[in-house]
């Protein structure tokens, strides 16, 4: 029961990540670094970005069967559904925002901010229920665990690469930057540090919200 709890939340957690991913994306000023890619690819190309989203994520997986090999666990698959969920997810919410289409660069950033702080908090619970990972993060750990690199560095640096890699295609395709600005950095710097306020401010979260798994070790310390 307390697994299911876990998923669930988890679930909420994709959810409301992709609420905030589509909230930075129609702020006009960027998309978040992971979307940079499948962004620029909705923009010239005729499938959805929730669509490019799970056809990259697919990438990130296959990508990691590659760097892990034999250490690629069954388990790892199910980054799969999981993938396809966000990247619906992402649609629909791009949906639900679209009548979101602020004029003002005051406005575009407010809803820039507003959109960080959602996917923060989305990518809390996220972490909070400990049972799975996106393709993106999970990508990250595959690196750091196969040349013992620092997690931290090796996440800036992916995110980074992403960024790159998204404004070479915006290149290639129109000749001039489109669909990655200032927005996409500020992201990149905040959604991280807003995830951690969260963990420290809710620290009392994980108990409330899995309160038997927390009686349950608390009983197998003593």
């Amino acid at each position: 029961m307390i697994k299911l709890k876990r998923y669930l939340v988890f679930l909420l957690g994709l959810f409301i990540s992709s609420f905030g991913v589509s909230f930075i994306t129609r702020s006009n000023l960027g998309t978040s670094p992971i979307s940079s890619v499948p962004y620029v690819l909705s923009l010239n190309f005729s499938c959805s970005l929730g669509e490019f989203t799970i056809a990259f994520s697919v990438l990130l997986i296959l990508l990691q069967i590659l760097i892990l090999r034999k250490n690629f666990r069954l388990e790892h698959l199910l980054q799969i559904p999981i993938s396809i969920a966000f990247g619906y997810f992402i649609d629909l919410t791009m949906i639900l925002l679209s009548s979101l289409n602020p004029s003002s660069y005051l406005i575009k950033l407010v809803c820039l901010i507003f959109g960080c702080v959602i996917l923060g908090f989305g990518v809390y619970l996220e972490v909070l229920t400990d049972v799975a990972m996106l393709p993106g993060e999970s990508f990250v750990r595959a690196v750091t665990s196969t040349w013992n690199t620092d997690f931290g560095m090796t996440k800036v640096a992916f995110d980074v690469t992403i960024m790159v890699s998204a404004v070479v295609l915006s290149f290639l395709f129109v000749h001039q930057l489109e669909g990655i600005r200032e927005g996409s950095l500020i992201a990149a710097l905040l959604v991280g540090f807003i995830a951690r306020q969260f963990g420290s401010r809710l620290a009392f979260l994980p108990s409330l919200l899995f309160e038997k798994t927390a009686i349950s070790s608390e009983n197998a310390a003593n």
